[in-house]
């Protein structure tokens, strides 16, 4: 279910009041930070929008959005972050399978504070920290107005960046490594773009099961400080692109075997990479195409190694039938994090500085953690 909020009349927006709601005021209203005994409104709110598909740094713009009226099974959240992800980029742009209608409110997942309740709601309480889940477009604004059972109620002991980007890119890793291949401990597994988020989340969701990764990186100014950061977080072997331009990867095993399973977020050379270091039947799961650029596979990859190639959309899992068990993965991974065992580097970022902070995720500004947005 998605939020719900209504254009500003100076802002031809006729179908946004369909796709997200809420925003913050100057000073907040604390008589309304409560249960609605009756029909009530949440607050005015600040949100990005596009009005068409294109070039997200030119298409974007904060506006005011006036106050939405709660219905009864209705909550109104106060954004406290939301992440700017590969995929909201692709939305903007028009790529992604999947996309809201446009005007649209940017944004997919993210935290937020309940502000005030529906009357008829009773699994939550103001204060309370939710998700919402399935992540849901539109989370790119400081208020949100949403019905109870599209949100999930999440814990308040640890720093709410992660609480907004656990149902991506966390997840991701996790059902990647439990749903192509039956690792157990000991076993090795590789992939490319290990810097990312995913890619973090991949090292230290292994290190717990005591499985062995193998991590390719981009070649890079400080590539060295890179490589001791992710060893650092359970990394076993990280190597740089230009240095697995051989023709024999056993060279770069040491004591590891060959890897049973490989991850491929960026296509092209990348992808090749893993492939080579891949055991006589394994499997290259790709999740993303960072580059661009097309897997390209030898015939002898398949006849001689039996490789199979397998893909990943979150979107797929989160519609099955066994999307039932994603409340319970989420608490797991926020208890990881309250332990310590899940961490991932991240740039927490005002939302009044949105335009610099999605030029940081562009790559117009060099290479930048994930940026979050704080409301």
């Amino acid at each position: 279910m998605v939020g719900r909020f209504r254009a500003p009349s100076s802002v031809t927006l006729g179908h946004l009041s369909k796709i997200a709601g809420g925003s913050s005021l100057h000073k907040p209203m604390h008589s309304f930070y409560s249960a609605c005994s009756s029909s009530c409104m949440s607050p005015p709110s600040k949100a990005v929008i596009y009005e068409q598909q294109g070039q997200p740094d030119q298409l974007t713009r904060v506006v005011d959005l006036p106050a939405v009226e709660l219905k009864d099974n209705d909550v109104c959240i106060k954004m406290l972050a939301a992440p700017i992800n590969p995929s909201d980029i692709n939305k903007i742009e028009g790529v992604y399978p999947v996309r809201p209608p446009v005007p649209a409110v940017g944004g997919y997942e993210g935290v937020g504070e309940i502000y005030a309740l529906g009357s008829a709601v009773r699994n939550l309480s103001v204060g309370d920290w939710v998700i919402p889940l399935p992540p849901s477009f539109g989370t790119w604004q400081t208020y949100v107005v949403k019905e109870a059972n599209a949100l999930h109620k999440v814990r308040k002991d640890i720093p709410m960046e992660y609480a907004a980007t656990v149902t991506a890119n966390p997840l991701t890793a996790l059902l990647m490594m439990e749903d192509f291949v039956k690792l157990t401990s000991g076993d090795v597994i590789v992939q490319n773009g290990a810097t990312s988020m995913v890619g973090q989340s991949i090292i230290q969701l292994a290190r717990i099961r005591g499985i062995r990764s193998i991590n390719i990186i981009r070649d890079r100014i400080g590539a060295e400080d890179v490589k001791n950061r992710l060893k650092n977080l359970g990394a076993d072997e990280v190597f740089t692109e230009s240095q697995l331009e051989v023709k024999n990867m056993k060279s770069f095993l040491g004591n590891l075997s060959e890897p049973v399973l490989g991850f491929n977020c960026i296509g092209g050379n990348a992808a090749s990479l893993v492939l080579k270091f891949l055991r006589q039947g394994g499997t290259m799961v790709t999740y993303g195409g960072m580059s661009k650029k097309p897997i390209t596979v030898s015939t002898s990859f398949f006849i001689f190694k039996d490789l199979s190639l397998r893909g990943f959309w979150l979107h797929n899992w989160l519609t099955s039938h066994r999307a039932y068990q994603y409340r319970v993965i989420i608490d797991y991974l926020l208890d990881l994090v309250h332990e310590g065992k899940l961490k991932y580097e991240m740039d927490l970022v005002p939302f009044q500085d949105f335009h610099r902070a999605l030029d940081k995720a562009l790559g117009k500004l060099g290479n930048h953690p994930k940026q979050v947005l704080k409301f």
